[in-house]
């Protein structure tokens, strides 16, 4: 036995059963994609129909009032927000409130689960093509669902993977179902989707460059 084999034969029984499993792809679902679900306080959970449908229209008369200084719709917002106040609430720190759920439901949207960052995963879903080369899709974006992004509103930014494959793959018009495999990269983008009417931007949070890219189901 020549000094390499003795070297390739000592490191090979040097690794650990851990370590080879470590580099097989993990197979993983979108769900995962989403980091764990932050617990949001909602403030508006125990009011009645009564004063959500009065908050409702406080903003209505405001949005009137200021667009075209309208003095009766701002007596109408003041004489609510009047109501409301003698029944306890904080009208202007529900809509604080509101500003800020709505903020917080927007970033979870688009954040990332960090513990798949850097992991060789395998995920299934469907192709979105950005960029031909030939008669095969060389960048796409993966969706969970079909007509995503073109027939339904896109998903959030955290369920759309960035995908960009040289080595191309034919398909069978849009929405070809496969599995992508590769290391799964944090990495905010906004893709141009075309339409039969034009284009649309589209935010993205991961991207992959992955070694393989198979029919579903191979």
């Amino acid at each position: 036995m020549t000094t390499f084999a003795r070297l390739v034969l000592i490191f090979s029984l040097a690794l650990s059963p851990g370590f080879a499993q470590a580099t097989e792809p993990q197979e993983i679902s979108w769900a995962t994609l989403a980091p764990p679900a932050a617990v949001i306080e909602n403030p508006f959970e125990n009011l009645t129909d009564d004063q959500m449908d009065s908050l409702r229209q406080i903003l209505r008369f405001e949005a009137r009032a200021e667009r075209s200084d309208d003095a009766e719709a701002r007596a109408e917002a003041q004489a609510l927000r009047k109501q409301l106040a003698d029944e306890g609430l904080d009208v202007d720190g529900l809509f604080a409130a509101r500003l800020a759920i709505m903020e917080e439901r927007e970033a979870a949207a688009t954040e990332v689960n960090e513990d798949l960052v850097g992991m060789s995963v395998r995920l299934p879903g469907y192709v979105l093509p950005l960029e031909f080369k030939g008669r095969k899709v060389v960048e796409f974006l993966l969706v969970p669902t079909v007509g995503a992004c073109i027939h339904t509103p896109p998903p959030p930014a955290n369920q759309i993977v960035h995908v960009v494959y040289p080595e191309g793959i034919e398909v069978s018009g849009l929405f070809t179902p496969v599995w992508i495999t590769g290391t799964m990269v944090a990495q905010s983008s906004v893709q141009t989707v075309g339409y039969v009417d034009g284009q649309a931007p589209v935010s993205v949070s991961y991207s992959m460059q992955p070694q393989l890219v198979e029919e579903y189901g191979g």
